[in-house]
């Protein structure tokens, strides 16, 4: 996988990259994660970086490394900031399953008048869409609008591995979300990344994510293919 200096430190790309296949169960948990050469190999980086990457994962209590075993995934579950519940990827992920982001299309578009895009980031935002899939077959549709503050930044990270990352990396601090949810009768584009038919009713969510100011930084769009997955919230008492 390609990383470049442009997008920060590479020890820190490779640890996000890492944690990523971790929270989404590419790597599960008790499985020893790729040995060094291996790694040095993919990201074309020296022994010092990846050592580095894997300090930082261990540090964060993901990996446990130890000499003649190798790098053990030893959690699963990121802090989620948001709230106390479990993010829903995480409950997927420790049922076993695996969970991959396949990136549609991003860039920069102009909301329509009197639409509530419009109202809540002006006349431009920043649109990523994204396909989400369950053990290899299609199950969420995502499109992700975010202010014009980021829009740079994001051009020039076309493929955003953790959406919510990305936005702290630029110092947009998320400090609750409001869910929405309804049934959502499926435009034809939709259908087909997910694989149903046209007009289908699948459930749909709406999430708005707010800054410690009350600003909207997040308006998201997502269809479910609750066939393949009931949609489940956890909380943590």
């Amino acid at each position: 996988m390609p990383i470049t200096r442009k997008q920060g430190p590479l020890y820190l790309q490779i640890k996000k990259i890492i944690k990523d296949r971790i929270l989404h169960g590419e790597y599960p948990l008790g499985s020893l994660i790729p040995s060094e050469p291996q790694l040095e190999e993919e990201f074309q980086v020296s022994k010092m970086t990846v050592r580095n990457a894997i300090g930082e994962l261990a540090q964060e209590g993901y990996v446990d490394k130890r000499s003649g075993v190798g790098t053990t995934v030893v959690r699963n579950t990121s802090f989620s900031k948001l709230s106390k519940g479990k993010r829903f990827t995480e409950i997927l992920v420790e049922e076993g399953r695996q969970i991959r982001k396949r990136p549609l299309g991003s860039g920069l578009v102009t909301p329509e008048p009197d639409t509530e895009l419009r109202r809540l980031f002006g006349e431009s935002c920043y649109r990523v869409e994204r396909l989400y899939l369950l053990d290899e077959r299609p199950y969420i549709h995502f499109v992700h609008y975010l202010p014009p503050m980021v829009a740079n930044t994001a051009a020039e990270e076309p493929e955003i591995r953790s959406l919510y990352d990305f936005l702290e990396e630029n110092q947009v601090y998320l400090e609750n979300f409001r869910d929405r949810f309804s049934v959502g009768i499926v435009s034809a584009d939709i259908a087909m990344w997910l694989e149903v038919p046209e007009g289908s009713p699948l459930l749909r969510r709406i999430r708005q994510s707010y800054d410690t100011e009350g600003r909207v930084m997040e308006y998201s769009v997502g269809h479910y293919h609750t066939e393949l997955h009931d949609y489940v919230v956890k909380f943590d008492v």
